[in-house]
């Protein structure tokens, strides 16, 4: 009698097992699935952003007399570092190119910094008439490439004049093209690189800050500009980061508005762009440098790529060594700045 107990037992807790075990298995199938789908999407991506990196990191790293031979693939058989020191030579010249670009960089990005915030939180948090209609032009200047207002802004500093009065006491106005301070006004006048995020950043940043916090300085004595930058902007840090972060990175890229604007200028991107045209000339000439400064007794097109990437490297590190050095801070600041959510 107990043998038949403990035998019906134990078919009842076999059913009743599987039972559960059915609706268990068909969910963690899926999630493997989902898993799998998911991890193969992210590699793929990876692999694709990191492809032309993978690609040109041992044409940069190999010997010259190695370049173009069939059988160097991923691993060179005799490493270099002529590439980067032909292209710190002859791209970067003594580094004072890149010091100047950096605080050319800087000073953009501390201008953009100030006027985005103020204009943000004008926008966001004073109520003055046809702010709905300001914040449309701000959205609508985010969304029109900036090259439809090229003629206007060129025309506008070609002829720079305030109202007639510098022609009244000059005799004519001033011609501020190819001046450094050309791209001050411009950040300055919010009309910098991608400056309308920028505002529509510290916008959004500013709607979040409770009403209180600015009661509290009306209260205690605080006038409106004093609020704003004794209370207001030291919170404003995430979004300021954020800004700056950004502000930075395409400022020191930007070939649009140091090109027209200042093509003179000691910029390193519009440097190496001229240095390292793809003509044939340029070519030639740049082969011929090679050949007489280190003394390479053959060259090819494939020299002067392998020159050009290590060039775009270095161009590239300064950025590099400041996302890894702030990275973890930055993706914190971003999450906190009203760009996502």
């Amino acid at each position: 009698m107990k043998l038949n107990k403990t035998a019906s037992r134990i078919r009842q807790s076999r059913l009743l097992y599987g039972a559960l075990d059915a609706p268990y298995l068909a969910r963690e199938g899926k999630r493997l699935v989902f898993r799998f789908l998911f991890y193969s999407l992210v590699i793929g991506l990876c692999f694709s952003i990191l492809y032309p990196l993978l690609k040109i990191l041992p044409v940069v790293f190999c010997d010259f007399s190695d370049l173009g031979n069939p059988d160097v693939i991923w691993i060179p058989v005799k490493t270099s570092l002529l590439s980067f020191t032909a292209a710190a030579h002859i791209g970067f010249g003594n580094g004072s190119a890149m010091l100047l670009t950096l605080g050319y960089c800087a000073m953009i990005t501390v201008i953009q910094i100030l006027i985005s915030a103020f204009a943000g939180y004008s926008l966001g948090r004073v109520n003055f008439p046809l702010r709905g209609v300001v914040m449309i032009l701000v959205i609508i200047t985010i969304i029109v490439p900036p090259q439809s207002l090229l003629i206007s802004q060129y025309l506008c500093f070609k002829h720079f004049d305030i109202l007639g009065i510098i022609s009244f006491f000059n005799g004519k106005p001033y011609d501020l093209i190819n001046k450094p301070y050309t791209l001050y006004i411009l950040a300055a006048t919010g009309f910098g690189v991608k400056q309308s995020i920028f505002v529509f950043i510290f916008r959004q940043f500013f709607l979040g800050l409770p009403q209180e916090l600015e009661e509290a300085a009306f209260i205690d004595g605080c006038g409106f500009y004093k609020t704003f930058f004794k209370i207001v902007l030291p919170t404003a840090v995430p979004a300021a980061t954020t800004v700056a972060a950004l502000a930075f990175v395409w400022n020191y890229g930007d070939t649009y508005y140091t090109g027209y604007f200042h093509p003179d200028g000691p910029y390193v991107a519009n440097t190496l762009a001229r240095v390292f045209a793809s003509n044939n000339d340029n070519i030639q000439r740049i082969l011929g440098v090679i050949q007489r400064w280190y003394s390479v007794p053959q060259v090819s097109n494939f020299t002067f790529d392998a020159v050009k990437y290590a060039a775009a490297i270095l161009f590239l590190a300064p950025l590099l060594i400041f996302y890894f050095i702030a990275q973890k801070k930055l993706v914190q600041n971003f999450e906190r700045s009203g760009i996502v959510g």
